[in-house]
């Protein structure tokens, strides 16, 4: 006897974590295409699920590239908080190791870094974003209050920590855009990086 439904396809739907799979699938396609080419159609595809499916768990394409800007967010600072605990408090390897990072990632990660800051679609608009990209940039403060042997957070900090993020922020850019491999310029980031370091901060030990 027919049911009319088929076992097989329904279990597609909804196996795993269905909205996991969607942003993974959306954090794939952004890396190969950007995120001003992703498509919710192409994304359902590559999970699997039908073009419906994503609408349970998201209100439009926007909100599933912004969840793809958020995770991006978390996994950069998870591996900052990684990065920097080998070393010492209040040392230039704590701020060279977070520049690290920064840069490493938005190699690793194109897609997503440019996502997390150039999409057309204004994720700066994004309150869960600016959160998220406050929490890390008070990281990058704290750091730099440790180097000046403080455990609070003063306006000298923040205009440090400021300096050094548009420092890593504009070579990350370098580094994605091919400015850096084009032959002309080759330069070494791990000694410019603890360069900057020893320029705008002091360590606590000096």
């Amino acid at each position: 006897m027919k049911t009319g439904k088929n076992p097989r396809k329904r279990a597609s739907y909804h196996h795993g974590d269905l909205r996991t799979q969607l942003i993974d699938a959306t954090r794939q396609l952004v890396e190969e295409k950007g995120p001003d080419n992703f498509s919710v159609s192409e994304a359902c595809r590559r999970a699997g699920v039908s073009t419906a499916a994503p609408y349970k768990h998201f209100k439009d394409k926007t909100e599933m590239l912004r969840e793809v800007a958020a995770a991006g967010m978390i996994r950069q600072s998870e591996q900052m908080m990684v990065e920097i605990a080998p070393h010492p408090e209040g040392s230039h390897a704590r701020i060279v190791a977070l520049g690290r990072v920064y840069i490493r990632f938005a190699t690793t990660e194109p897609g997503v870094f440019r996502l997390m800051f150039t999409w057309s679609g204004e994720t700066a608009e994004d309150d869960k974003l600016h959160t998220l990209g406050d929490q890390k940039f008070a990281v990058v403060q704290m750091e730099v209050a440790k180097c000046h042997g403080r455990s609070e957070i003063a306006e000298e900090d923040r205009q440090k920590a400021f300096m050094l993020w548009s420092f890593v922020h504009g070579l990350s850019f370098l580094s994605i855009d091919g400015k850096l491999s084009d032959g002309k310029m080759q330069p070494d980031l791990e000694a410019i990086l603890s360069d900057i370091a020893r320029r705008v901060v002091p360590e606590a030990s000096e």
